[in-house]
């Protein structure tokens, strides 16, 4: 399931999103949820929410029924506190 639901975020949503200099990807899949974390311009965009509620999950859901659900991923990435370790470490 996931390689489907990844492949709909490639070819139908990362090019939308790509005028906005974004992207998207799936973290998870689990009981009918895709979670997906906003990439590029669009994961500091204060309208990621309305962007995974009006456009990615119908253009998901649409293409695989079995998709009940997408859901924003707001956790912080390791890639996100490494760079955050890091610029505290120059700090002191």
């Amino acid at each position: 399931m996931n390689d489907k639901i990844i492949k709909v975020l490639s070819e139908k949503v990362d090019p939308v999103l790509a005028s906005h200099f974004g992207g998207i990807k799936l973290t998870a899949f689990k009981d009918g949820i895709a979670y997906v974390k906003m990439t590029g311009g669009c994961s500091t965009c204060p309208s990621a929410q309305f962007t995974i509620e009006d456009v990615v999950k119908d253009m998901v859901i649409q293409e695989i029924p079995e998709v009940k659900d997408v859901v924003l991923d707001l956790s912080v990435g390791e890639d996100l506190l490494d760079m955050a370790r890091e610029i505290l470490k120059k700090e002191k």
